[in-house]
């Protein structure tokens, strides 16, 4: 066995390569240059004690740790899980040992992964005992649970011995997950994928689940272990003396208050505040942000300020209260790859050709939040120089960032229509976000697709809604989901391109890959790139497989984003660069 810095070095290259997240052209605002820009060091000592309002648009998607998969669940959960291991503030590529004790030990052979935990660390009430190895390995089973529906489990987590037939309902457990104590975790897998399996440990799935005390919610379809869960990070959602939650109300309210059993003595986290209480249904996002910046103890949650003003801050008197954070994501249109008319290749490059996407852009505040996307790698990841960097992968049909109605046209032609123009009778239907940047966007969308002569149907529903109900859904049958983006898992290209493009992790209930993308020949290259150990190989193999979806115009990419958060003037705000999103265990009132 051998120790590892993090992951055996596989990932090595997309350590390597995280300066490249403040590079790029006029467009990219993430150097530490730019007003409002996220420092390289942020002042991580605040004030004891206050409460913190967080203002929100919509939901979180599941307050469910071991089912969340977007930004806004994230900054949930790592306040309230400790997950194996987890990101500090100013550190968003090399995870720090949370509930480990330690680094992972990976085989040689890429096939066996082993985690020390700590002792001492305890669950909230009512469970009030020790979290030991068995925690881990259930919480990680229960993301293979259909009633749980994981969004990752299969992408990092699927080469695990056994899991196909736990899947199958043929065992009762993951054979390949085993304790041989109480402070002592062993993942063993079919393939060499024991160093990304290593990098997804710092995703909420790790953090430990009792299983005496959550069976009998996850037997429910879906689990409602979310609105009973318990917690082991320094806060918890509120709850009553049964461990029911009482601090939650679906699109209303999130209240988290200080988890008793929580000790600082074995945990990073500094946890200044009191409570936390997230206020969602903030749908005007020009009011909200105008509270935020105006008033006391607030900040932005999975909102950023609108166009007018964000051009404000960065130049005005309240730029300090703006910070800007790479995302490490890529935020793109979704085109349903086989839904018809859009099962039609030379048809989706006609629609991705016609798309003004420096008008999408706008639609966020411009150029000041970042670069416009011609494939999907991310600065900052590795793979991203060597599938062609800013310049692009070199198809024609994303060169133009306004967009090109003749090579629209000459497309539309190859899709067999000869005006140049869709003349089909399928409606489209597009279901994206309402309220703010995102419902511009939509309808955005919706004008150049029609332009494009589509006739089609636009929904518009909140940001939770749109994702469970509908994009994350493939029986929904939406053709276009215009609000969906990916940010890395962690930082390694793997972790953008595999759970959204891969046609194996395609998944009926919180389903990442919008495009339903399944081609055979991706597939396989996504296969053998797993298990590539060398970093330069490594990072090459996932540039290639960048530049093949790129080909398959599965979405269109419009923007490489840095986040924008924002805080009240008395709120000494940290920004987690791993989540792009505001700290909660390290932002503190002044």
């Amino acid at each position: 066995m051998t120790r590892t810095k993090w992951i055996a070095g596989a990932l090595a290259a997309a350590a390597a390569t995280v300066a490249l997240g403040a590079c790029g052209s006029s467009g990219d605002s993430g150097s530490s240059d730019q007003p409002g820009a996220v420092p390289t060091n942020q002042d991580l000592n605040g004030k004891k004690g206050g409460s913190l309002t967080v203002l929100a648009s919509g939901d979180v998607d599941y307050l469910d740790c071991g089912a969340s998969y977007y930004q806004f669940g994230f900054m949930v959960c790592y306040a309230t899980q400790r997950s194996l291991y987890s990101f500090q503030p100013d550190d968003s590529v090399d995870p720090s040992p949370d509930l480990a004790d330690g680094q992972p030990e990976i085989s040689d052979d890429g096939k066996t992964v082993t985690v020390k935990l700590k002792s001492g660390i305890k669950f909230s009430p009512p469970v009030d005992r020790e979290v030991t190895s068995a925690d881990v390995k259930y919480a990680v089973e229960r993301g293979f649970n259909p009633n749980v529906a994981n969004g990752y489990a299969g992408a990092y987590f699927g080469d695990l011995s056994g899991v196909d037939a736990y899947e199958k309902k043929e065992a009762k457990e993951i054979t390949g997950i085993t304790t041989p104590d109480d402070q002592t975790v062993v993942f063993k897998l079919d393939r060499g994928t024991g160093g990304v399996l290593a990098g997804a440990l710092a995703l909420p799935l790790s953090a430990p689940v009792p299983q005496e005390y959550a069976k009998k919610f996850d037997a429910k379809n879906p689990s409602t272990y979310g609105t009973n869960q318990v917690a082991t990070g320094p806060y918890m959602v509120k709850n009553d003396s049964s461990g029911k939650v009482t601090g939650y109300q679906p699109g209303k309210k999130i209240e988290l208050v200080r988890n008793p059993n929580w000790d600082s003595s074995n945990d990073y986290r500094k946890a200044y505040l009191d409570s936390v209480t997230v206020e969602e249904g903030n749908n005007d996002t020009t009011v909200a942000s105008r509270q935020v910046l105006q008033g006391t103890g607030q900040v932005s949650g999975d909102f950023g300020p609108p166009p007018a003003i964000l051009k404000g801050l960065v130049k005005g008197s309240q730029a300090d209260q703006l910070a800007l954070t790479p995302s490490g994501g890529v935020r793109y249109v979704s085109l349903n790859t086989q839904t018809k008319p859009f099962d039609d290749i030379n048809l989706r490059k006609a629609v991705i050709a016609g798309a003004d996407r420096e008008a999408m852009r706008l639609t966020r505040g411009g150029a000041v939040l970042g670069p416009i996307a011609n494939h999907f790698i991310p600065p900052g990841v590795g793979g991203f120089e060597e599938a062609g960097g800013l310049k692009g992968t070199g198809v024609d049909f994303l060169a133009n960032p306004n967009g090109d109605p003749q090579l629209a046209a000459s497309y539309m032609k190859k899709a067999g229509y000869p005006s140049g123009k869709y003349t089909g009778s399928e409606e489209v239907l597009i279901v994206g976000t309402s309220g703010g940047q995102a419902q511009k966007l939509s309808e955005l969308v919706k004008t150049q697709l029609e332009k494009l002569g589509f006739k089609t149907k636009l929904r518009l529903v909140t940001q939770d809604t749109m994702y469970t109900e509908f994009c994350n859904k493939p029986k929904a049958k939406v053709t276009v989901c215009p609000n969906v983006g990916w940010l890395k898992d962690f930082s390694d290209p793997q972790t953008i391109l595999d759970p959204t493009f891969n046609g194996k992790n395609i998944v009926p209930e919180n389903n990442s890959n919008w495009p339903l993308l399944d081609v055979s020949s991706i597939n396989s290259a996504m296969d053998k790139a797993e298990t590539i150990v060398d970093s330069d190989q490594r990072n090459n193999a996932w540039a290639e497989i960048d530049k093949q979806v790129t080909a398959q115009a599965p979405a269109i990419p419009w923007i490489w984003d840095d986040n924008p958060n924002i805080r009240s003037a008395n709120v000494q705000g940290v920004v987690n660069k791993f989540n792009g999103n505001w700290d909660l265990s390290f932002t503190s009132i002044k």
